[in-house]
Protein backbone atom coordinates (compact mmCIF):
# COMPACT_ATOMS: atom_id res chain seq x y z
CA UNK A 1 0.00 0.00 0.00
CA UNK A 2 2.69 2.12 0.95
CA UNK A 3 4.49 1.92 -2.57
CA UNK A 4 1.22 2.75 -4.31
CA UNK A 5 1.20 5.61 -2.31
CA UNK A 6 4.59 6.76 -2.77
CA UNK A 7 4.37 5.78 -6.75
CA UNK A 8 1.25 8.22 -6.76
CA UNK A 9 2.74 10.90 -5.24
CA UNK A 10 5.84 10.56 -7.54
CA UNK A 11 3.34 10.67 -10.47
CA UNK A 12 1.74 13.91 -8.85
CA UNK A 13 5.06 15.49 -8.02
CA UNK A 14 6.05 14.91 -11.92
CA UNK A 15 2.55 16.51 -13.27
CA UNK A 16 3.95 19.25 -10.92
CA UNK A 17 6.94 19.55 -12.61
CA UNK A 18 5.74 19.75 -16.19
CA UNK A 19 3.70 22.17 -15.13
CA UNK A 20 5.88 24.33 -13.94
CA UNK A 21 8.13 23.84 -16.94
CA UNK A 22 4.64 24.68 -19.38
CA UNK A 23 4.14 27.93 -17.05
CA UNK A 24 7.92 29.19 -17.49
CA UNK A 25 7.28 29.05 -21.11
CA UNK A 26 3.96 30.58 -21.33
CA UNK A 27 2.20 32.17 -18.40
CA UNK A 28 -1.07 34.40 -18.48
CA UNK A 29 -0.88 36.78 -16.92
CA UNK A 30 -4.08 38.54 -15.24
CA UNK A 31 -4.06 42.12 -17.85
CA UNK A 32 -3.68 39.59 -20.23
CA UNK A 33 -6.52 37.52 -19.70
CA UNK A 34 -8.29 40.47 -19.26
CA UNK A 35 -7.51 41.76 -22.20
CA UNK A 36 -7.97 38.86 -24.46
CA UNK A 37 -11.42 38.28 -22.94
CA UNK A 38 -12.32 41.92 -23.72
CA UNK A 39 -11.13 41.34 -27.50
CA UNK A 40 -12.31 37.88 -27.81
CA UNK A 41 -15.57 37.35 -25.88
CA UNK A 42 -18.71 36.44 -27.82
CA UNK A 43 -20.98 37.45 -25.73
CA UNK A 44 -19.50 41.25 -25.76
CA UNK A 45 -19.06 40.93 -28.95
CA UNK A 46 -23.13 40.39 -29.46
CA UNK A 47 -24.03 43.41 -27.45
CA UNK A 48 -21.79 45.78 -29.41
CA UNK A 49 -23.48 44.70 -32.36
CA UNK A 50 -26.56 45.02 -31.00
CA UNK A 51 -25.55 49.33 -29.99
CA UNK A 52 -24.76 49.39 -33.19
CA UNK A 53 -27.81 48.65 -34.97
CA UNK A 54 -29.56 50.70 -31.83
CA UNK A 55 -27.51 53.76 -32.88
CA UNK A 56 -28.76 53.21 -36.53
CA UNK A 57 -32.25 53.77 -35.58
CA UNK A 58 -32.57 57.37 -34.18
CA UNK A 59 -32.52 59.27 -37.64
CA UNK A 60 -35.02 56.11 -38.99
CA UNK A 61 -37.36 57.12 -36.12
CA UNK A 62 -37.23 60.80 -36.79
CA UNK A 63 -37.45 60.65 -40.54
CA UNK A 64 -41.12 61.22 -41.98
CA UNK A 65 -42.76 58.13 -43.95
CA UNK A 66 -42.33 57.77 -47.26
CA UNK A 67 -44.73 59.10 -50.02
CA UNK A 68 -47.37 57.03 -51.04
CA UNK A 69 -47.71 56.90 -55.27
CA UNK A 70 -50.74 56.29 -56.31
CA UNK A 71 -52.16 55.47 -60.53
CA UNK A 72 -55.88 55.36 -61.25
CA UNK A 73 -58.46 55.03 -63.60
CA UNK A 74 -61.73 56.43 -62.27
CA UNK A 75 -65.41 56.63 -63.63
CA UNK A 76 -64.49 54.38 -66.61
CA UNK A 77 -68.01 53.16 -68.24
CA UNK A 78 -68.14 49.12 -67.69
CA UNK A 79 -70.33 48.69 -70.97
CA UNK A 80 -67.30 49.47 -73.29
CA UNK A 81 -64.63 49.90 -71.08
CA UNK A 82 -63.82 53.37 -73.11
CA UNK A 83 -61.99 56.64 -71.61
CA UNK A 84 -63.34 58.69 -74.29
CA UNK A 85 -67.19 57.52 -73.84
CA UNK A 86 -68.07 59.37 -70.25
CA UNK A 87 -66.48 63.18 -69.87
CA UNK A 88 -65.02 62.19 -66.30
CA UNK A 89 -63.60 59.28 -67.05
CA UNK A 90 -59.88 60.09 -66.25
CA UNK A 91 -56.45 58.35 -65.84
CA UNK A 92 -54.76 59.44 -62.07
CA UNK A 93 -51.59 59.78 -61.03
CA UNK A 94 -51.09 61.25 -57.67
CA UNK A 95 -48.82 61.56 -54.86
CA UNK A 96 -49.37 61.91 -50.75
CA UNK A 97 -47.66 62.38 -47.53
CA UNK A 98 -48.21 61.54 -44.08
CA UNK A 99 -47.48 64.46 -41.93
CA UNK A 100 -47.06 63.80 -38.50
CA UNK A 101 -47.69 66.54 -35.84
CA UNK A 102 -45.53 68.50 -35.09
CA UNK A 103 -42.80 67.72 -32.33
CA UNK A 104 -43.56 64.17 -32.53
CA UNK A 105 -41.06 63.26 -34.75
CA UNK A 106 -38.59 64.46 -32.71
CA UNK A 107 -39.53 62.51 -29.69
CA UNK A 108 -39.69 59.42 -31.58
CA UNK A 109 -35.99 60.18 -32.21
CA UNK A 110 -34.93 60.96 -29.22
CA UNK A 111 -37.08 57.55 -27.67
CA UNK A 112 -34.43 56.21 -30.37
CA UNK A 113 -31.48 57.69 -29.37
CA UNK A 114 -32.01 56.96 -25.35
CA UNK A 115 -32.61 53.48 -25.90
CA UNK A 116 -29.41 53.68 -28.08
CA UNK A 117 -27.50 55.50 -24.56
CA UNK A 118 -29.28 51.93 -22.79
CA UNK A 119 -27.08 49.94 -25.23
CA UNK A 120 -23.91 51.45 -24.91
CA UNK A 121 -24.09 51.87 -20.98
CA UNK A 122 -24.62 47.88 -20.80
CA UNK A 123 -21.39 47.70 -23.47
CA UNK A 124 -19.60 49.19 -20.16
CA UNK A 125 -21.39 46.94 -18.00
CA UNK A 126 -20.57 43.95 -19.34
CA UNK A 127 -17.28 44.35 -19.95
CA UNK A 128 -16.99 45.51 -16.15
CA UNK A 129 -18.94 42.00 -15.25
CA UNK A 130 -16.70 40.03 -17.92
CA UNK A 131 -12.90 41.92 -16.01
CA UNK A 132 -14.19 41.21 -12.56
CA UNK A 133 -15.10 37.52 -13.58
CA UNK A 134 -12.05 37.31 -15.34
CA UNK A 135 -10.23 38.18 -11.98
CA UNK A 136 -11.98 35.96 -10.01
CA UNK A 137 -11.15 32.96 -11.93
CA UNK A 138 -7.57 33.97 -12.47
CA UNK A 139 -7.03 34.44 -8.46
CA UNK A 140 -9.04 31.01 -8.12
CA UNK A 141 -6.66 29.23 -10.40
CA UNK A 142 -3.59 31.13 -8.59
CA UNK A 143 -4.88 29.81 -5.54
CA UNK A 144 -5.15 26.38 -6.41
CA UNK A 145 -2.05 26.43 -7.71
CA UNK A 146 -0.46 26.98 -5.12
CA UNK A 147 -2.25 24.76 -3.06
CA UNK A 148 -1.29 22.34 -4.89
CA UNK A 149 2.26 23.27 -4.24
CA UNK A 150 1.80 22.74 -0.60
CA UNK A 151 0.46 19.25 -1.40
CA UNK A 152 3.53 18.50 -2.92
CA UNK A 153 5.54 20.05 -0.44
CA UNK A 154 3.24 18.30 2.61
CA UNK A 155 3.69 14.97 0.77
CA UNK A 156 7.67 15.46 0.64
CA UNK A 157 7.58 16.26 4.33
CA UNK A 158 5.29 13.08 5.29
CA UNK A 159 7.27 10.82 2.87
CA UNK A 160 10.53 11.97 5.45
CA UNK A 161 8.18 11.31 8.36
CA UNK A 162 7.90 7.92 7.52
CA UNK A 163 11.63 7.40 6.80
CA UNK A 164 12.25 8.56 10.28
CA UNK A 165 9.54 6.53 11.89
CA UNK A 166 10.35 3.68 9.72
CA UNK A 167 14.08 3.73 11.70
CA UNK A 168 12.99 4.15 14.74
CA UNK A 169 10.57 1.39 14.36
CA UNK A 170 13.18 -1.22 13.25
CA UNK A 171 15.98 -0.21 16.22
CA UNK A 172 12.89 -0.62 18.55
CA UNK A 173 12.32 2.93 19.87
CA UNK A 174 9.03 3.66 17.41
CA UNK A 175 5.78 1.71 16.85
CA UNK A 176 4.27 0.22 13.70
CA UNK A 177 1.21 2.51 14.93
CA UNK A 178 3.56 5.35 13.32
CA UNK A 179 4.00 4.54 9.99
CA UNK A 180 0.40 3.61 9.71
CA UNK A 181 -0.77 7.05 10.89
CA UNK A 182 1.80 8.54 7.97
CA UNK A 183 0.89 6.37 5.41
CA UNK A 184 -2.98 7.59 6.19
CA UNK A 185 -2.49 11.15 6.10
CA UNK A 186 -0.45 10.65 2.47
CA UNK A 187 -3.56 9.06 1.65
CA UNK A 188 -5.38 11.93 2.47
CA UNK A 189 -2.92 14.30 1.18
CA UNK A 190 -3.26 12.40 -2.23
CA UNK A 191 -7.43 12.75 -2.12
CA UNK A 192 -6.37 16.81 -1.69
CA UNK A 193 -4.41 16.42 -4.71
CA UNK A 194 -7.23 15.04 -7.02
CA UNK A 195 -9.43 17.15 -5.54
CA UNK A 196 -7.96 20.39 -6.13
CA UNK A 197 -6.46 19.02 -9.72
CA UNK A 198 -10.66 18.47 -10.62
CA UNK A 199 -11.20 22.17 -9.17
CA UNK A 200 -8.13 23.67 -11.36
CA UNK A 201 -9.75 21.77 -14.61
CA UNK A 202 -13.20 23.08 -14.16
CA UNK A 203 -12.03 27.15 -13.22
CA UNK A 204 -9.24 26.88 -16.23
CA UNK A 205 -12.42 25.85 -18.37
CA UNK A 206 -14.55 28.55 -17.61
CA UNK A 207 -11.80 31.31 -17.70
CA UNK A 208 -11.37 30.02 -21.47
CA UNK A 209 -14.99 30.19 -22.17
CA UNK A 210 -14.77 33.99 -20.79
CA UNK A 211 -11.72 34.36 -23.05
CA UNK A 212 -13.68 32.43 -25.73
CA UNK A 213 -10.94 29.85 -26.41
CA UNK A 214 -11.48 25.87 -26.22
CA UNK A 215 -12.37 25.40 -23.00
CA UNK A 216 -9.45 22.57 -23.36
CA UNK A 217 -7.13 24.97 -23.59
CA UNK A 218 -4.41 24.85 -21.67
CA UNK A 219 -3.93 27.72 -18.96
CA UNK A 220 -0.63 28.60 -16.89
CA UNK A 221 -0.93 31.17 -14.17
CA UNK A 222 2.29 33.01 -13.13
CA UNK A 223 3.34 31.45 -9.94
CA UNK A 224 4.31 34.57 -8.08
CA UNK A 225 2.21 37.73 -7.72
CA UNK A 226 2.75 41.20 -5.85
CA UNK A 227 1.52 39.71 -2.23
CA UNK A 228 1.36 43.63 -0.49
CA UNK A 229 -2.91 44.40 -1.24
CA UNK A 230 -3.30 48.34 -2.42
CA UNK A 231 -4.78 51.43 0.02
CA UNK A 232 -8.21 52.12 -1.13
CA UNK A 233 -9.06 55.38 -1.69
CA UNK A 234 -11.74 57.12 0.82
CA UNK A 235 -14.78 55.35 0.88
CA UNK A 236 -17.25 57.98 1.07
CA UNK A 237 -15.46 59.08 -2.49
CA UNK A 238 -16.36 55.52 -3.83
CA UNK A 239 -19.79 55.32 -3.21
CA UNK A 240 -19.92 58.95 -4.86
CA UNK A 241 -18.12 58.21 -8.21
CA UNK A 242 -19.80 54.28 -7.91
CA UNK A 243 -23.47 56.98 -7.88
CA UNK A 244 -22.82 58.89 -10.61
CA UNK A 245 -20.42 56.75 -12.78
CA UNK A 246 -21.55 53.20 -12.35
CA UNK A 247 -22.78 52.18 -16.01
CA UNK A 248 -25.73 50.17 -14.56
CA UNK A 249 -27.41 53.07 -12.93
CA UNK A 250 -26.08 55.60 -16.34
CA UNK A 251 -28.50 52.76 -18.02
CA UNK A 252 -31.27 52.85 -16.43
CA UNK A 253 -30.88 56.70 -15.88
CA UNK A 254 -31.38 56.39 -19.64
CA UNK A 255 -34.52 54.11 -19.35
CA UNK A 256 -35.86 56.59 -16.96
CA UNK A 257 -35.88 59.36 -19.53
CA UNK A 258 -37.09 57.07 -22.15
CA UNK A 259 -40.24 56.49 -20.06
CA UNK A 260 -40.63 59.93 -19.43
CA UNK A 261 -40.37 61.02 -23.01
CA UNK A 262 -42.93 57.83 -24.35
CA UNK A 263 -45.66 59.95 -21.84
CA UNK A 264 -44.82 63.21 -23.87
CA UNK A 265 -45.17 60.89 -27.19
CA UNK A 266 -48.55 59.46 -25.57
CA UNK A 267 -50.10 62.96 -25.37
CA UNK A 268 -49.05 64.06 -28.70
CA UNK A 269 -51.62 61.45 -30.04
CA UNK A 270 -54.32 63.69 -28.52
CA UNK A 271 -53.60 66.13 -31.63
CA UNK A 272 -54.39 64.57 -35.19
CA UNK A 273 -51.57 63.33 -37.46
CA UNK A 274 -51.91 65.33 -41.48
CA UNK A 275 -52.13 64.11 -45.02
CA UNK A 276 -51.47 65.61 -47.77
CA UNK A 277 -51.22 65.03 -51.85
CA UNK A 278 -52.24 66.15 -55.05
CA UNK A 279 -54.07 64.09 -58.03
CA UNK A 280 -53.78 64.77 -61.42
CA UNK A 281 -56.18 63.42 -63.98
CA UNK A 282 -55.59 62.56 -67.98
CA UNK A 283 -58.63 62.71 -69.89
CA UNK A 284 -59.82 61.81 -73.47
CA UNK A 285 -61.65 62.80 -75.80
CA UNK A 286 -64.13 65.53 -77.01
CA UNK A 287 -66.44 68.10 -75.01
CA UNK A 288 -69.87 68.47 -77.10
CA UNK A 289 -68.80 71.74 -78.34
CA UNK A 290 -66.42 70.14 -79.64
CA UNK A 291 -63.45 71.50 -77.39
CA UNK A 292 -60.74 68.83 -76.09
CA UNK A 293 -61.23 67.57 -72.51
CA UNK A 294 -59.51 69.15 -69.93
CA UNK A 295 -57.25 67.22 -67.32
CA UNK A 296 -58.41 68.06 -63.80
CA UNK A 297 -56.26 68.15 -60.59
CA UNK A 298 -57.37 67.49 -57.21
CA UNK A 299 -55.46 68.84 -53.51
CA UNK A 300 -55.89 66.46 -50.61
CA UNK A 301 -56.03 67.47 -46.96
CA UNK A 302 -57.23 64.66 -44.89
CA UNK A 303 -56.50 63.94 -40.96
CA UNK A 304 -56.96 61.67 -38.08
CA UNK A 305 -59.56 62.45 -35.52
CA UNK A 306 -59.29 61.03 -31.94
CA UNK A 307 -62.95 60.11 -31.24
CA UNK A 308 -61.51 57.31 -29.21
CA UNK A 309 -59.46 59.12 -26.68
CA UNK A 310 -61.07 57.81 -23.60
CA UNK A 311 -60.66 53.83 -24.59
CA UNK A 312 -57.13 54.55 -26.50
CA UNK A 313 -55.52 57.51 -25.63
CA UNK A 314 -56.23 58.23 -22.08
CA UNK A 315 -55.24 54.77 -21.21
CA UNK A 316 -52.15 54.81 -23.15
CA UNK A 317 -51.30 57.90 -20.77
CA UNK A 318 -51.79 55.70 -17.93
CA UNK A 319 -49.51 53.28 -18.78
CA UNK A 320 -46.67 55.18 -19.89
CA UNK A 321 -47.17 57.19 -16.62
CA UNK A 322 -47.40 53.92 -14.51
CA UNK A 323 -44.38 52.59 -16.91
CA UNK A 324 -42.30 55.71 -15.94
CA UNK A 325 -43.13 55.64 -12.15
CA UNK A 326 -41.82 51.45 -12.08
CA UNK A 327 -38.43 53.12 -14.03
CA UNK A 328 -37.81 55.56 -11.23
CA UNK A 329 -38.38 53.06 -8.63
CA UNK A 330 -35.94 50.99 -10.36
CA UNK A 331 -33.39 53.57 -10.51
CA UNK A 332 -33.78 54.17 -6.67
CA UNK A 333 -33.45 50.43 -6.15
CA UNK A 334 -30.37 49.75 -8.69
CA UNK A 335 -28.57 53.17 -6.33
CA UNK A 336 -29.28 51.25 -3.22
CA UNK A 337 -27.59 47.65 -4.81
CA UNK A 338 -24.90 50.10 -5.98
CA UNK A 339 -24.22 51.40 -2.69
CA UNK A 340 -24.12 47.84 -0.71
CA UNK A 341 -22.01 46.23 -3.05
CA UNK A 342 -19.18 48.88 -3.27
CA UNK A 343 -19.37 48.54 0.87
CA UNK A 344 -19.62 44.87 0.87
CA UNK A 345 -16.69 44.52 -1.19
CA UNK A 346 -14.61 47.37 0.53
CA UNK A 347 -15.76 45.06 3.92
CA UNK A 348 -14.70 41.56 2.46
CA UNK A 349 -10.98 43.65 1.10
CA UNK A 350 -10.33 45.07 4.94
CA UNK A 351 -11.07 41.77 5.77
CA UNK A 352 -9.04 39.60 3.15
CA UNK A 353 -6.40 42.23 4.15
CA UNK A 354 -5.85 41.87 7.63
CA UNK A 355 -5.96 37.79 7.14
CA UNK A 356 -2.78 37.92 4.78
CA UNK A 357 -0.97 40.53 6.97
CA UNK A 358 -1.70 37.65 10.01
CA UNK A 359 -0.81 35.19 8.13
CA UNK A 360 2.07 36.31 6.64
CA UNK A 361 3.88 37.33 9.34
CA UNK A 362 2.75 35.70 12.75
CA UNK A 363 0.26 32.15 12.00
CA UNK A 364 2.27 30.67 8.91
CA UNK A 365 6.12 31.53 10.54
CA UNK A 366 4.94 30.10 14.02
CA UNK A 367 3.22 26.84 12.66
CA UNK A 368 6.63 26.06 10.47
CA UNK A 369 8.65 26.72 13.85
CA UNK A 370 6.50 24.16 15.69
CA UNK A 371 6.99 21.58 12.99
CA UNK A 372 10.41 21.71 13.54
CA UNK A 373 10.62 22.04 16.86
CA UNK A 374 7.71 18.94 16.96
CA UNK A 375 10.27 17.20 14.29
CA UNK A 376 13.44 17.50 16.98
CA UNK A 377 11.65 16.89 19.57
CA UNK A 378 10.14 13.12 18.03
CA UNK A 379 13.57 12.49 16.91
CA UNK A 380 14.84 13.05 20.40
CA UNK A 381 11.85 10.82 21.45
CA UNK A 382 9.99 13.36 23.77
CA UNK A 383 6.71 14.07 21.74
CA UNK A 384 4.81 11.30 19.94
CA UNK A 385 4.19 10.74 16.39
CA UNK A 386 0.62 12.12 16.24
CA UNK A 387 1.36 15.18 17.53
CA UNK A 388 4.03 15.97 15.18
CA UNK A 389 1.89 14.75 12.28
CA UNK A 390 -0.88 17.16 13.81
CA UNK A 391 1.56 19.68 13.71
CA UNK A 392 2.50 19.31 9.94
CA UNK A 393 -1.38 19.29 8.89
CA UNK A 394 -1.94 22.70 10.87
CA UNK A 395 1.21 23.81 9.20
CA UNK A 396 -0.34 22.80 5.34
CA UNK A 397 -4.10 24.47 5.96
CA UNK A 398 -2.34 27.75 7.42
CA UNK A 399 -0.20 27.45 3.70
CA UNK A 400 -3.37 26.86 2.02
CA UNK A 401 -5.53 29.56 3.92
CA UNK A 402 -2.44 32.21 3.11
CA UNK A 403 -3.29 31.78 -0.19
CA UNK A 404 -6.93 31.90 -0.28
CA UNK A 405 -7.16 34.78 1.79
CA UNK A 406 -4.66 37.03 -0.72
CA UNK A 407 -7.47 35.06 -3.58
CA UNK A 408 -10.26 36.17 -1.65
CA UNK A 409 -8.83 40.00 -1.31
CA UNK A 410 -8.02 40.43 -4.61
CA UNK A 411 -11.22 38.81 -5.86
CA UNK A 412 -12.96 41.68 -3.89
CA UNK A 413 -11.34 44.14 -4.84
CA UNK A 414 -12.62 42.97 -8.32
CA UNK A 415 -15.89 43.10 -7.60
CA UNK A 416 -15.22 46.95 -5.99
CA UNK A 417 -13.73 48.27 -9.30
CA UNK A 418 -17.25 46.57 -11.26
CA UNK A 419 -19.40 47.77 -8.23
CA UNK A 420 -17.65 51.40 -8.55
CA UNK A 421 -17.58 51.21 -12.12
CA UNK A 422 -13.94 52.25 -12.78
CA UNK A 423 -10.41 51.00 -12.35
CA UNK A 424 -8.96 53.51 -9.93
CA UNK A 425 -9.92 52.46 -6.36
CA UNK A 426 -6.90 52.55 -4.69
CA UNK A 427 -3.74 55.02 -4.32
Amino acid sequence: MYDQIKDAIRLSLAGLLLLAGAAAADTLTLQEAIAEAQGSNPGLAAIKLRAKALAEIPSQAGALLDPRLSLNVTNLPLDSFSLTQEGMSQIQIGITQTLPYPGKLALQSQLAELEANVAESEIYELQLQLTRDVKTVWWNLFYLDRALEAVARNQTLLEQFVRIAETRYQVGQGLLQDILLAQLELSRLHDSDIRLHNMRDNEASRLNVLLGRSSSHVIQIPASVNEQPPTLIDEDVLQQHAITRHPNLLSQRHRTEAARTRIDLALKDYVPDFTVGAVYGFRSGDNVNGSRRADLGTVILSMSLPFHSSSKQDRAVDQRNAEWMQQKYQLDDYRNQTIFEVKRAINDYRYGNKQVVLFKNEIVPQARQTVDAMLAAYQAGKVDFLNLVRSQATLYNYETEYWKAISSTNQALARLVAAVGEETVHE
